[in-house]
């Protein structure tokens, strides 16, 4: 199977991306660690946190698909591919992203909030648009755009919780991007506290 769809396979199937913005490096290899060790093996490093390459190099053996998040530009997407990175996200569309990540069959799932900028997307080869932010939006928005356009798949990021997460993988989201909860959970109660939260997470998407 080519790579591309490996990856995107593992996403849909975990339903879940872990989300990690670092203050730090260590901050973020520390929040990472405890994700995958709270069952989380999708993790999504963004490039908002200083020496990022140190954290892709940290994750390099763990049992988990790392990808990276906030690129911006080409560059940054190149970046990360040198560093390993499996997918690429960021919070808006770019079409020399795009064609970078095609050429090496990598994954690239951008920032999307409305139709022309989803069939944007999907123009430029996007198999997944990031829906973001997803903060003040209602899971119906998915099946309303999947009434004219069936073939896009969404991963909404941005305010999802546990309380409403079912909500919107029963509107048929791909999967869903958790990221602020993980901060929180860290800063409160450190690794054993993220792991805690994961496991909840999962213990809501098991259930359905």
């Amino acid at each position: 199977m080519i790579q591309k769809f490996e990856v995107l396979q593992s996403l849909s199937k975990m339903k879940l991306v872990a989300v990690i913005r670092g203050k730090d490096a260590e901050e973020a290899i520390s929040i990472s660690k405890a994700a995958i060790k709270g069952g989380v093996n999708a993790i999504e490093v963004t490039y908002t946190t200083p020496n990022i390459e140190r954290v892709f190099d940290a994750l390099a053996d763990e049992q988990a698909v790392v990808g990276a998040g906030t690129v911006l530009d080409a560059e940054t997407a190149r970046h990360a591919l040198l560093h390993s990175a499996k997918f690429i996200v960021s919070p808006h569309f770019s079409k020399e992203i795009s064609e970078l990540c095609n050429r090496y069959s990598v994954p690239y799932l951008p920032g999307c909030l409305t139709i022309s900028e989803i069939v944007r997307a999907l123009e430029s080869g996007c198999d997944i648009v990031k829906l973001f932010p997803a903060n003040n939006m209602d899971p119906s928005f998915i099946k309303s755009v999947n009434g004219p356009i069936p073939q896009v798949r969404m991963m909404p990021t941005g305010g999802i919780h546990t309380g409403n997460i079912t909500e919107w993988l029963d509107a048929g989201a791909f999967a869903v991007g958790i990221g602020s909860d993980l901060t929180k959970a860290y800063h409160k109660g450190g690794e054993a506290a993220v792991i805690d939260l994961c496991q909840k997470y999962l213990d809501v998407i098991n259930k359905k």
